[in-house]
């Protein structure tokens, strides 16, 4: 018996090889200074489409409540002038830790029932792999709660008491997920540890009520609502790519079904009320032989080496390596991306090209398919944001490539937003999500950037293209990377969540680190830093060490804009760096690292979670609470390094503060609010990630978040609710 390594993400990080470039030559400082825009929308689909709840603007003055016990009644539309909370410490502690006033309650955990018929986790006596289709997954992540209304039992934006909650489980942490950890018997995987891990990943839908006096929020376990979309689900396909022969499969010969979602880190959600879930990671999940290359057209292997699955690749997890005896040999057959038949329709050569999609989920209806909506492209997917939500005007949703050296992208929807698509379902998903226009961001030396279309036929994108030869716009959306690599894109440094400010419609997205930038990856004014760092007094840590966040706004801030402006919003840096490092003026109050997950609330506060391995030495990751501004509030600046750039208006304590730390060896992600914004869920993913074995945990989370002493729990990603004791709004 063969234990398993865990699977570390580097493997997948680095596989763009195009000459396009990297912000080398972005080195002028003038960027153009505009006004707010007067008209607004919120950022929430719980509650953009409510009518009360559209106000918010830059000039708030509203008064933040300092009350006791009994706050005095407060709009909640209302943004805070300044942070008022206490700030968290930075710690090492085995807890999620909240300010003063507020509390944590985990409401949601790995192998949690879901069906009243499938029993309670036990750490001794783990459940089979075929219970998780009623259990929580591992490793939860991006997240979004939708109100549910009781008469109708449909999506209702003014409805906090009762709501069904959705979020992604990403991945697995495959120590604690098996009785002794993952194992091979004779090379091969065993079945019912292999049907464990494919239905940890995926989505869970999950009702919750909220008592409106106490604000105490707990799992429905009998809703039907309830479920769980897996590995194995069945997937319809819908836009450019659905038919093309480029997904055909000997499980679906005409390219409309696939099954499963996997690798689903960040999350969307659409004004009509249905769920957007990203695969991000997926190619590591299938392996090639050495020879496959051999049977292949030149144009696939291009296309193969483009997306990481060179010839001689092994998987992940070997979820092909299983011999069946329980369900059909077919489910693992599916992760061998080999050639083995005369045709595509015969074997499951294209299986990856059916992965890297935006996947849309209707919470409110179990009854159809999940949907993969191919025209926004494909590629490691970390994050798909709706622009503001404004009658008659295009949406837009934006995307980030979650891989060094990558894109950002935006898909504009030919359709303008009609309130009447509320609760539209699947239907209207096929209004705005199929036909539109695909762009990618290419980024200017003198603060500006265009937006580039990636359609067949237009910037070179044909089949005489030397990139790679383009027959269709289904080529285009299957194959975006290397599209985006032919019309000149500009590449980044991981571009992860993305958010838009509700208040000005500006674009956040953050660019986590780089620890190749200043070698492989040249300084310039967007990526600008390279510095070392010691980890634990010891280990050097150099590069981008701390990442940063960028920020865009479209022209006369509309969502068909083809130009913007940007700067650098945010650096994460330590509080004792050097000021040509810590740019951003960070303070003990709140510095970080490795910005990561990120959201808006409506009323226009930014919460950013971290997931790092540069400050943990230090700290746990956290999660912080931000007043930003808007592009070009802030001055020019020089790096330790000799770069110019453009940065954002320096933070105070009273702009941005750390709301909460999790526990140890953990990434805070996800978050979501319920319309009255009394309740507030982050997830913790993979406590503990760095534990030797499952004997011998490094973290006991979230046991010991009511029992601290206990040291033998094993460690279990986990949704928190946070609440203020008070009963009042999350920084009301």
């Amino acid at each position: 018996m063969t234990e398993l390594s865990p699977y570390h993400e580097d493997q997948e990080l680095d596989n763009n090889t195009s000459d396009n470039i990297h912000f080398r030559d972005i080195l002028e400082q003038h960027i153009s200074r505009r006004s707010l825009i007067t008209k607004t929308a919120s950022g929430a689909v719980a509650l953009t489409l409510a009518s009360t709840l559209t106000g918010c603007n830059d000039d708030d003055n509203n008064s933040s409540n300092n009350g006791g016990t009994s706050p005095t009644p407060v709009d909640p539309n209302k943004k805070p002038e300044k942070l008022n909370f206490s700030p968290v410490a930075k710690n090492l502690n085995d807890i999620v830790t909240v300010p003063e006033g507020y509390e944590a309650t985990v409401l949601y955990a790995l192998g949690d029932s879901i069906n009243p018929a499938y029993g309670a986790w036990d750490d001794n006596n783990i459940p089979s792999g075929l219970s998780f289709e009623y259990r929580s997954g591992d490793c939860h992540d991006g997240m979004t709660f939708f109100g549910l209304n009781s008469s109708t039992q449909r999506f209702d934006a003014n409805v906090s008491e009762r709501g069904l909650l959705v979020m992604n489980h990403e991945y697995i942490n495959p120590t604690f997920l098996h009785p002794k950890g993952p194992t091979k018997v004779d090379g091969r995987r065993p079945e019912d540890e292999v049907i464990r891990e494919v239905n940890a990943h995926g989505v869970s839908v999950i009702e919750i009520k909220k008592d409106k006096t106490t604000n105490k929020v707990e799992v429905v376990k009998n809703s039907v609502f309830n479920r769980r979309i897996t590995g194995s689900s069945v997937m319809d396909f819908a836009g450019a790519a659905a038919g093309s022969p480029l997904l055909a499969t000997t499980y679906s010969p005409a390219a409309r079904q696939t099954r499963g979602t996997h690798n689903n880190c960040g999350n969307g959600y659409t004004p009509w009320g249905t769920y957007l879930t990203t695969e991000e990671n997926f190619i590591g999940y299938f392996a090639r032989s050495t020879t496959d290359d051999t049977l292949r057209r030149p144009e696939e292997i291009i296309a193969l080496k483009r997306y990481g699955l060179k010839a001689g690749s092994s998987s992940r997890y070997g979820w092909e390596t299983v011999k069946a005896g329980v369900l059909s040999q077919d489910l693992y057959d599916r992760w061998n991306a080999d050639v083995k038949a005369e045709t595509a329709e015969k074997d499951y050569r294209n299986a990856p090209n059916t992965f890297g999609w935006i996947v849309e989920i209707d919470p409110f209806d179990g009854r159809q398919n999940p949907v993969k909506r191919t025209s926004l492209g494909r590629f490691a997917h970390e994050d798909c944001r709706t622009s503001r939500v404004i009658a008659g005007e295009n949406l837009a949703f934006y995307m980030g490539d979650d891989s060094r050296g990558e894109y950002i992208y935006k898909f504009v929807s030919d359709a303008k937003w009609d309130p009447k698509d509320i609760n539209g379902g699947y239907a209207a998903g096929d209004k705005y999500m199929n036909a539109g226009k695909l762009y990618v961001a290419k980024f200017n030396n003198d603060g500006t950037g265009q937006w580039i279309e990636l359609a067949f036929g237009k910037n070179g994108l044909n089949q005489s293209n030397s990139v790679y030869p383009f027959s269709s716009q289904a080529d285009v959306v299957t194959f975006a990377r290397l599209a985006a690599d032919a019309v000149g894109a500009t590449k980044m440094d991981r571009p992860e969540w993305c958010a838009v400010n509700p208040v000005n419609g500006e674009v956040y997205v953050t660019l986590t680190n780089n620890s190749n930038r200043g070698t492989s990856y040249p300084t310039d004014a967007a990526n600008p830093r390279n510095y070392e760092d010691k980890y634990a007094g010891t280990k050097t840590n150099k590069g981008n060490v701390n990442g940063h966040i960028i920020r865009l706004r479209e022209t006369a801030d509309k969502t068909t804009a083809e130009s913007f402006n940007w700067d650098i919003y945010l650096f994460g840096a330590e509080a004792s760096g050097a000021a040509n490092i810590n740019l951003s003026g960070l303070t003990d109050n709140n510095d970080l690292s490795s910005p990561d997950g990120m959201w808006f609330d409506p009323r226009g506060i930014l919460w950013i979670q971290t997931d790092d391995g540069a400050y943990t030495d230090v700290t746990n990751c956290m999660m912080l609470a931000a007043l930003p501004g808007q592009v070009g509030d802030g001055a020019k600046a020089t790096t330790s390094n000799g770069t110019e750039t453009l940065v954002g208006k320096k933070v105070t304590d009273e702009t941005l503060r750390r709301f909460l730390v999790g526990p140890k060896e953990c990434e805070i992600t996800g978050v979501t609010m319920t319309p009255d914004y009394k309740a507030i869920f982050i997830n913790v993913q993979h406590p503990g990630e760095d534990s030797a074995d499952y004997a011998s945990p490094s973290s006991n989370w979230p046991a010991t978040q009511t029992n601290p002493s206990n040291k033998t729990a094993r460690p279990r990603s986990a949704t928190v609710v946070i609440t203020r004791k008070d009963g009042g709004v999350i920084l009301g």
